[in-house]
């Protein structure tokens, strides 16, 4: 197993901005992203990674990006390294598999959450006022349960802090009317798309995030997409409602802090060997169900 690669550095390329788990850089007209193996959890970033987690993330979005074109449009360019300007060939080895050469695109300042079964934030309001996302459901569901209809819930997107989850209303006073509708309707077509598929692969995706931009009048799809790190991801042969599922993502890293005396501010503890092998496993496990293919970078 190769270590984990939690520091990303490209000397003389300049960095645009990084975040909890991806670095970008900023070639001029383009984008370059770059997916680590950092792992966070309850929003801190543990001293340990993943190893192949960000190249799992990287390929399922490309992936995905591949099979929804259709749907909308997206700023991959190409994750193949010999595609990449003359000046990150020298970083080709660090690249392969974890990059991605994206067009630049001006980011809409929400999130785009699309639900399809109820739990997390959205099954705590529904237990508490029969709402989610403000939105009237009716009785009888049971954690996990699936939804009657996938449900769109988006909120704003923070530089800093957590997001807030707003209305549909509140969403189109921020982009507009005609832009927030249409928000709406590629959101949802997008999970149903993806949920259909990954079901006949055995992985029910639960719910998940879409980020979108505009280049010039053009809606399209950015950042990472349908991932385990911005999706949750139920193995489908195990899924029963009324209890948590058992999810392709963190879960074991989670479960593991759980069991600590930790106070969940930084910095996170020392992860033992076994959890960071076991979340390996789970997240390369995504991939070859979804993809039926090994990951190869």
């Amino acid at each position: 197993m190769t270590p984990a690669a939690t520091k990303i550095e490209l000397p003389g390329i300049e960095k645009f901005k990084s975040g909890k788990v991806r670095e970008v850089y900023d070639l001029g007209d383009q984008y370059l992203f770059v997916a680590s193996d950092r792992i966070s959890a309850f929003d801190v970033v543990m001293p340990d990674g993943i190893p192949d987690k960000g190249s799992v993330l990287n390929m399922i979005s490309k992936f995905w990006f591949d099979r929804t074109g259709d749907v909308v449009k997206n700023h991959m360019i190409s994750t193949d390294v010999a595609d990449f300007p003359a000046e990150l060939q020298e970083h080709a080895e660090l690249l392969k598999g974890r990059s991605m050469l994206v067009k630049k695109a001006e980011l809409l300042p929400v999130e785009c959450i699309v639900r399809g079964y109820l739990i997390g934030s959205g099954w705590k309001e529904y237990q508490k006022s029969g709402t989610i996302g403000g939105m009237p459901l009716r009785a009888g569901y049971e954690m996990a349960g699936k939804l009657d209809e996938p449900i769109f819930t988006p909120s704003t997107k923070a530089d800093e802090g957590h997001d807030e989850n707003i209305s549909t209303e509140q969403m189109k006073e921020i982009v507009g009317e005609e832009l927030g509708q249409k928000l709406v309707d590629i959101s949802l077509k997008l999970y149903k798309t993806a949920a259909d598929y990954a079901l006949t692969k055995g992985i029910i995706i639960a719910d998940t995030k879409f980020e979108f931009g505009m280049i010039g009048d053009e809606l399209i799809l950015i950042d990472e997409v349908l991932t385990p790190d911005s999706s949750r991801f139920w193995p489908a042969d195990t899924y029963k409602p009324g209890s948590s599922p058992f999810s392709f993502d963190k879960q074991f890293v989670r479960d593991y802090l759980e069991t600590l005396d930790w106070d969940k501010t930084p910095p996170g503890p020392v992860l033992p060997d076994e959890v960071i092998e076991k979340s390996r496993e789970k997240y390369l496990e995504a991939y070859r169900l979804l993809t039926g293919e090994e990951l190869s970078c």
